[in-house]
């Protein structure tokens, strides 16, 4: 039985994990520790779990096996560091960090620890990039070279997103350092390693920060991926476009489409999808628990990070950023 302390309510996906974690056979929430004593304290009596409002003795409990951390972004080196410092797994919200300098610190302490680690990447576990990857290895697309990912809502346009979310002291940003981590990490996935990026980010409707953000990033094999976000969507306006020289995938509304090497001239419904990919926490447990593979680790979270200091970088200066 792995023994979690959940640490903090601040993230919007806290609560779902928390749900997770207790429908799972072999993995209970044991505590609850939080940087706003009246929410932690009522989440857990919520989850029938003890509250420890002193983060170290939290993390000294005996009957604390792991972490899961859903902190500000702002103050995970803190957070995570001292985690790995207490010998406890780790798993953790996206973005690891905002800066490349704190992610290396969390980095070097996890693997001092020798703990498992497993960063939340869901968008990895969905059969369309599994497909993608697969068509891609398998040479069915030709060279890539470009790449559309668009991961929009309308939290601010609706006012439907927590007053906190628009502090920018604890997220380190707007959408792009929000919803935009997951196209940030579906592109390098499928195109390797990037090389260079700029970005435009603005705001019309939230308090504070971007709410309307693309960023173009050129790889290594001069693939170039556009990365879209957005707070003020009013529609389901997510989609994706992956070209190649001899084929391609899109997909638009949950609609799979493809065209692949000596078949490129009609578009078509894959004949079958991969299956979908273990939950980013139960891949975690397993880890822990049977040292199975955690695919989501501590290379592929230093590269957010980069991505997105460089990605704000750009914003800043309106300079082609090099990554």
């Amino acid at each position: 039985m792995v023994r979690i302390l959940m640490l903090s309510k601040w993230h919007v996906h806290a609560d779902g994990y928390a749900k997770f974690i207790q429908a799972q056979p072999d993995a209970q929430i044991t505590c609850v520790w939080d940087e706003d004593l009246p929410r932690g304290e009522a989440w857990a009596g919520e989850l029938g779990a003890a509250f420890e409002p002193n983060l170290h003795k939290a993390l000294a409990r005996e009957d604390v096996d792991a972490v899961i951390v859903d902190t500000p972004t702002t103050v995970h080196r803190a957070i995570i560091v001292a985690a790995a410092e207490a010998g406890k797994h780790i798993f953790t919200e996206k973005a690891l960090a905002t800066t490349t300098a704190d992610a290396n610190v969390i980095a070097d302490a996890v693997a001092k620890a020798g703990v498992k680690f497993c960063i939340s990447y869901p968008h990895l576990t969905n059969p369309l990039y599994a497909l993608c990857k697969q068509l891609i290895d398998a040479g069915e697309l030709g060279k890539i070279h470009y790449l559309r990912f668009r991961n929009a809502h309308n939290g601010a346009l609706a006012n439907w997103l927590p007053p906190h979310w628009y502090d920018m002291e604890a997220t380190g940003g707007g959408a792009m350092m929000d919803l935009g981590c997951h196209p940030m990490y579906v592109a390098p996935y499928l195109l390797g390693k990037p090389r260079r990026v700029a970005s435009v980010f603005n705001r019309t409707h939230a308090p504070a920060g971007d709410d309307n953000a693309v960023s173009v990033v050129e790889f290594e094999n001069n693939a170039i991926a556009v990365l879209e976000t957005s707070f003020i969507s009013p529609f389901d306006a997510n989609c994706f476009e992956l070209l190649g020289t001899e084929g391609a995938v899109i997909s638009a509304a949950g609609e799979v489409k493809i065209r692949t090497k000596g078949n490129n001239k009609e578009w078509r419904t894959p004949s079958t999808m991969p299956e979908k990919g273990v939950e980013p926490l139960r891949m975690w447990l397993d880890g822990i628990i049977k040292d199975t593979p955690i695919l989501f680790d501590m290379p592929m979270a230093l590269m957010l990070t980069e991505m997105l200091e460089n990605a704000y970088k750009s914003d800043g200066t309106q300079e082609i950023t090099k990554i």
